[in-house]
């Protein structure tokens, strides 16, 4: 038996990439761990460097998506009778 690709794909992409939430989630943490100031100045700085790193994967995810609805936006448009 075989199983469809849209089956496993989900699962994939969970133990290789993490999702914008989870992302997300994670810089939140952060972000309050470096508010509320007890950490010391090593964490804090490495807090920091993950936090700029996660940043990176939201917006690229988020720009991702833009450019998906985008293109089914794009979509719906040309299949619409003039």
């Amino acid at each position: 038996m075989s199983r469809s690709k849209s089956r496993t794909a989900p699962s994939v992409r969970l133990l290789t990439e993490p999702s914008f939430e989870e992302l997300e989630r994670e810089l939140d943490q952060i972000v309050t761990r470096l508010e509320q100031g007890q950490v010391s100045l090593d964490d804090a700085i490495a807090l920091w460097a993950r936090g700029e790193e996660l940043y990176k994967l939201c917006v690229a995810k988020l720009d991702g998506a833009q450019g998906k609805i985008e293109e089914l936006s794009a979509r719906i448009e040309t299949a619409r009778p003039a």
